[in-house]
């Protein structure tokens, strides 16, 4: 299954909505558009997972190198927004919830900036 990914920029926020399997093929998709928002001088970042079916390690690694590129500075900050309770289940067992801002529901998660 491909990845659906879209980016919708708000006025201090991107809200990034990932759909689809996140693995070590689609990863570098999600990458790419996670760092060009950042090229644009974009920090604030929210990831919708809702739709998302499955995400590796792979799809670990690209949320938490993009997790340490926006704190660098104090410049912004990455959270996640409705997640799945088996991708929850991942990131609990790497010991990533620790790291990360999670919320119920994406709204709440971008006013949160």
């Amino acid at each position: 299954m491909a990845i659906k990914i879209t980016n919708k920029e708000f006025k201090r926020v991107d809200l990034v909505e990932v759909g689809g399997r996140v693995d070590s093929s689609t990863a570098p998709q999600l990458e790419n558009v996670l760092n060009q928002i950042m090229n644009n001088g974009r920090y604030h970042i929210v990831i919708d997972l809702a739709n998302t079916d499955f995400m590796s390690s792979a799809g670990l690694r690209v949320l938490l190198a993009t997790l340490k590129q926006a704190r660098r500075f104090n410049r912004g900050d990455v959270r996640l927004a409705a997640m799945p309770a088996k991708i929850k289940k991942a990131f609990n067992l790497a010991g990533l919830d620790e790291l990360f801002s999670m919320f119920d529901d994406p709204v709440d998660a971008v006013a949160s900036f």
